[in-house]
């Protein structure tokens, strides 16, 4: 999981951050970006071996990107930035876009800023700093990975927030997408104040709100 750190850092990037989002499919909510920054030497210590395991959010049961945020929060040899961007930068800018300027501000609050990023999937417009896209780059970059974590729990968390002051939708169970319980209460009650607007079938229904 080290290798395309390792391929940076042989050519003479020493920070090197991962770079992950969550969020870009559902109907509601914000998307979140998280961009991460280990420490080589901390790598190389018996303490690194805690994270042994860690890989692509999607790949991960819920108690264990739970455990792993933790471990990654706690971790004195990560450095995180994550970035929130509101349904309504996502219907006014698109969600490719939103998605972007989320994965931008997450590496901008990376100081110094890395010399070098590893993005899961396209390359991303307006990234601050040079990046190598990865497709799959979360079940290959340790970097990534850790990304792809705190970006999930982070956006899970709000969506389970969000949940108590909307409950007619079920957020906490299924953080927004577009299920069969999802679609069941739009048709019911209406798009609520965080469905994102742009989405179909949204944007084809009455606003409950």
């Amino acid at each position: 999981m080290l290798h395309c750190e390792q391929e940076a850092w042989s050519g003479g990037a020493c920070r090197v951050a991962g770079v992950d989002e969550a969020g870009r499919g559902p109907l509601a909510g914000p998307v979140v970006a998280a961009a991460i920054v280990f420490d080589p030497d901390f790598l190389r210590t018996e303490a690194s071996r805690s994270l042994a395991g860690l890989t692509d959010s999607k790949k991960l049961p819920p108690k264990r990107r739970e455990f792993f945020y933790g471990l990654l929060q706690d971790c004195a040899g990560a450095e995180i930035g994550v970035a929130i961007v509101s349904v309504e930068e996502i219907d006014a800018l698109n969600i490719l876009r939103a998605t972007h300027v989320a994965m931008a501000r997450a590496v901008a609050q990376l100081s110094p800023p890395p010399d070098m990023a590893l993005v899961d999937g396209l390359p991303v417009k307006g990234l601050p700093v040079p990046h190598r896209a990865i497709v799959g780059g979360d079940a290959m970059s340790l970097s990534i990975a850790a990304a792809s974590v705190v970006a999930k729990v982070t956006r899970d968390r709000l969506m389970v927030e969000l949940a108590a002051k909307y409950p007619a939708y079920g957020f906490e169970r299924h953080k927004g997408y577009g299920t069969r319980e999802h679609l069941a209460a739009l048709r019911q009650y209406g798009p609520s104040p965080i469905h994102r607007r742009s989405f179909e079938p949204v944007a084809q229904m009455t606003l409950g709100f």
